[in-house]
């Protein structure tokens, strides 16, 4: 492992209540005592960067020994998907369409054994938890291809410019919103939060309810080889040739996420009986399903038609051959769908739901409306319990009166923050909001306190929070994800020992992973290295907005971080900058720089009140220092704006 340099040494366990314990780490030794619960805490004076060592916890008879322990530097990444996106996707289970680039270089080059990395494992949790599975990993071409990239590239520059270890905690969720990363304490604070912590608060009997429910069913561990969910035999015959009851039905195609069903991993079935023609009956037929979320096992009248079974294929629509001799005049379509994470089921549109006689599209039956389902299995962190019979059916699964999932307030704290506490660290990297699009206003407040919360749970002052302004991306038409850039902006602006990394010109506005993570790593790692470790000479930030200035039919831009001057890369997007007048309707504006200033003007606003810059879904990269960094989008008016 490693452990934070030039800070105390936090170490914890649990041992028999009131056992004396002694504590070694090099040269340095404590004494520590189990209170009457079994916990204790020793705290080692602070070390400068070495090793290796070995810290070694002894407690009567018994001592734990745990050797080659650097001291350097000790950072969190945190967020959603875009700080989870490891450097090869694909390994991961993620879509073909993510990738990383310069992944092979870097990992090839990545053999570095100061640099050691840890990943807590997915967890949800109603309850602040303690403990977590996983190891510390070496850094090395086997262990870096399943790791943040953001991470990674940010702690790569750390240790090429401080010359030290560097330890990269990741604990990340793709999908998930920053409500998820808080605690209940701090959300209490928070309006909009006060009835849902009530209710799950409330609902913490039937949790335990469920857990000793839980325990009583069949379980297997799931490993990370992917060939598991590919084997997985749950009794599959009977439910592909055998109907299911009419007891459960589910409206396709939706995400269950939206039904019933609720927050729910694991493996569910879906049958639909369909009555064809009777000419079709003997003729080859192709079956749509559109896409499915994760994974799926397809059967026509009990035989295996297709199956997509291995992860990253949630975006792909499923199309099938039925062979003729399969074909009768009633028919059981029945799929097993595996869902890990997220969203689940057939998730497509209408239309993509359909059977049809081959090269006949125009004749297709819509298989939309009512199915029937079953789960059987239910996947909890790496544990898949496995249904029964009777009560242990899925049935007799006692039911929680809120959704308990990944996107619940405060369960990713407890599960995957609060084991973490209070580990010694340097400070820690975000990336998410792409969640949160659609409630900015409520994001201003939501983010900060979420920083708040880590800070004073963590006991380390106001450590350094350094993160990442969501990229471009084609949200809708109806989404103003421009209203969460700024609601991050504001958050650097108002929150002390706060960084904003500008992602405008390394988005895809038609891939929410964008492949370019080098920059943005590095761009976080520049934040650090300026403001936490005191590097001279490093342009740490893009231009950001600071004020304006009316000059008769023109408008004067002043910004921060602009002191070598600017730069206006060509595009042809004419609505980078926009004017507008009192009337409020914005004008394509004319740009020019002077000095670390820009003057906007248009003649059809002779009195100017506002300019806007990348104030759209999906931004260009217009404007940038003369580092090469990237403006922030921006507004100066405060004029309403849907969140």
């Amino acid at each position: 492992m490693v452990l934070q340099r030039q800070q105390p040494i936090r170490v914890w366990g649990w041992a028999t209540p009131q056992t004396a314990l002694l504590i070694r780490l090099d040269t340095l030794e404590v004494q520590a005592q189990a209170d009457a619960n079994g916990r204790w805490m020793a705290t080692l004076p602070p070390l400068e960067a070495g090793g290796p060592y070995t810290l070694e916890v002894q407690a009567g008879s018994n001592t734990l020994i745990l050797r080659d322990v650097l001291i350097g530097e000790v950072w969190l990444a945190s967020g959603q998907s875009n700080m989870e996106m490891p450097l090869v996707p694909r390994v991961a289970g993620w879509s073909p369409n993510d990738s990383v680039l310069g992944a092979t270089e870097t990992i090839l080059q990545a053999n570095c054994a100061s640099i050691r990395l840890l990943t807590v494992e997915h967890t949800v949790a109603l309850t602040p938890q303690e403990t977590f599975n996983n190891t510390w990993q070496i850094c090395s071409s086997e262990t870096l291809p399943t790791f943040s990239a953001v991470a990674y590239f940010f702690g790569h520059r750390l240790h090429e410019a401080l010359g030290v270890p560097i330890g990269l905690i990741l604990s990340s969720w793709g999908g998930t919103p920053a409500e998820a990363w808080v605690d209940r304490e701090h959300l209490r604070k928070l309006p909009d939060f006060q009835d849902l912590i009530a209710r799950l608060e409330a609902a913490e009997p039937i949790l335990r309810e469920l857990e000793a429910w839980r325990a009583r069913l069949e379980q297997r561990e799931v490993p990370s080889d992917t060939t598991f969910w590919s084997t997985l035999e749950l009794n599959d015959a009977l439910h592909a040739h055998t109907p299911l009851s009419d007891t459960l039905t589910m409206t396709l195609p939706s995400r269950w996420e939206d039904t019933a069903l609720g927050a729910f991993d694991g493996v569910v079935w879906f049958q639909k009986t369909v009555e064809v023609p009777e000419n079709w009956i003997g003729h080859e037929l192709i079956l749509e399903l559109g896409p499915i979320d994760d994974m799926d096992r397809t059967y026509f009248n009990g035989q295996q038609v297709g199956g997509y079974q291995q992860l990253g294929y949630w975006e792909t629509p499923r199309r099938y051959r039925i062979p003729p001799e399969l074909v009768k005049r009633q028919n059981l379509v029945a799929v097993r769908v595996i869902d890990t994470q997220g969203g689940g089921g057939l998730w497509g549109s209408p239309k993509q739901l359909r059977l049809y006689p081959k090269n006949q599209p125009e004749a297709a039956l819509s298989l939309a409306g009512p199915w029937r389902y079953l789960p059987v299995a239910e996947l909890v962190g790496r544990r898949l319990y496995v249904f029964g019979r009777g009560a242990l059916s899925y049935a007799g699964r006692p039911k929680l009166p809120v959704p308990l999932g990944p996107s619940t307030p405060s369960t990713l704290f407890n599960g995957m923050i609060s084991p973490l506490i209070p580990f010694s660290m340097r400070g820690a990297i975000w990336y998410q909001g792409e969640s949160n699009v659609g409630r900015a206003g409520q994001y201003e407040r939501l983010f900060p306190t979420l920083i708040q919360c880590w800070r004073e749970h963590w006991d380390l002052g106001e450590f350094p929070f350094y993160f990442v302004q969501i990229a471009p991306y084609d949200y809708g038409p109806q989404a103003r994800s421009q209203r969460l850039r700024e609601a991050q902006l504001r958050t650097m602006l108002s929150v002390p020992y706060t960084g904003m990394v500008v992602t405008i010109d390394v988005g895809d506005e038609r891939n929410i992973h964008p492949a370019r993570k080098r920059e943005v790593g590095e761009r976080l790692a520049r934040w650090a290295l300026a403001n936490t470790y005191g590097f001279e000479g490093i342009t740490f930030s893009g231009p950001i907005y600071e004020r304006m200035v009316r000059e008769g039919n023109r408008i004067r831009l002043y910004f921060r971080y602009a002191d070598e001057g600017l730069l206006l890369r060509p595009t042809a997007d004419r609505n980078a900058f926009v004017i507008a007048g009192a009337d409020r309707v914005f004008y394509p504006a004319h740009v020019r720089i002077e000095g670390s200033t820009l003057v906007v003007w248009n003649p059809n606003v002779p009195n100017p009140q506002a300019v806007r810059y990348g104030w759209s879904n999906a931004p260009r990269a217009v404007l940038f220092n003369r580092a090469g960094l990237p403006a922030s989008p921006f507004r100066t008016d405060d004029w309403p704006e849907g969140d």
